[in-house]
């Protein structure tokens, strides 16, 4: 069922929620510059055999409007905007799954919106604070892999659809990491259905342009006490161990799982050992958290 979320005027976003009505919630937050379909449908059947699962599209992604030039906006913006699709699909509290700049809006919510939370997952992120989230005073962690940030220098450059898809493809193999075989064609069939879905192949990178006040609140996560796991990927080209060990480290509710090979990428093979942590995690809250 797809449903229209109005948040922050001009912006309405696009959401989509399947699985039984009658389970409990889990919302995907997705990572910068990318629509909900980012998610492979193979995860969210998965997750939906358990759970009422809620895909949306941020802002200037895929259906959601596309507005950055006029009306900027901070990157902390966009978990209000998870709240407010939990507003419109008229859900109280859900179990909420953050990959990459999704993992920080993750964050973000267990801070400000805790009583909307019946736990929390972050992968392929870092901590408010710290890495790309974080300010002058950020701990020394790894950074991205020099690979990437030479292909980001051309993120936004102009291609025509063909020459988009091979960028893409070719960003997604670096993200994939050096350990698990990169899947060409299950990568080149998501970004296609990404373009057909967002109805242009073009991508604005409004996310990276947008600002990073409000980020750096590290120091509060010591306060969660929502039921947190964080997914550590170690051949993660952006966010490398120890990261997440970092980010881990604190939540004093937070439990920390390892996926062997698993880079910054849902390749088909990580699929399965990320769905059984998700789904151990969130059948395992404790009623008394629900």
């Amino acid at each position: 069922m797809d449903f229209p979320v109005d948040t922050t005027p001009p912006y309405r976003l696009w959401a989509r929620a399947v699985g039984p009505v009658d389970a409990p919630p889990l919302l995907l937050v997705m990572g910068a510059n990318a629509s909900g379909l980012t998610w492979p449908p193979a995860l969210v059947d998965r997750l939906a055999t358990r759970h009422r699962v809620i895909v949306y599209d941020h802002r200037d992604t895929g259906r959601s409007t596309w507005a950055f030039d006029e009306h900027p906006y901070q990157v902390a913006d966009l978990a209000d905007d998870a709240v407010a699709v939990l507003d419109a699909a008229g859900v109280e509290r859900a179990h909420v799954v953050g990959m990459s700049m999704g993992g920080v809006l993750v964050q973000l919510l267990a801070l400000d919106h805790p009583g909307r939370l019946l736990s929390a997952t972050a992968f392929c992120t870092t901590a408010l604070g710290a890495g790309l989230a974080g300010g002058d005073d950020a701990p020394p962690l790894p950074d991205p892999d020099p690979r990437l940030l030479r292909l980001w220098e051309h993120f936004t450059d102009e291609r025509d659809r063909e020459a988009e898809l091979d960028w893409r493809v070719a960003h997604w193999r670096l993200l994939n990491g050096d350990v698990i075989p990169f899947d060409e064609t299950a990568f080149r069939e998501l970004e296609m259905a990404c373009i057909d879905h967002t109805g242009t192949h073009r991508n604005p990178a409004a996310h990276a342009r947008a600002g990073q006040d409000g980020l750096d609140r590290g120091a509060e996560l010591a306060a969660v006490r929502v039921p947190f796991l964080v997914v550590e990927a170690p051949e993660d080209p952006i966010n490398p161990p120890p990261h997440a060990s970092h980010l881990a480290g604190l939540i004093p509710s937070a439990t920390l799982v390892r996926i062997p090979g698993m880079g910054h990428a849902l390749a088909p093979a990580v699929l399965d050992p990320l769905a059984g942590a998700l789904l151990a995690h969130t059948t395992g809250v404790p009623p008394a958290a629900r």
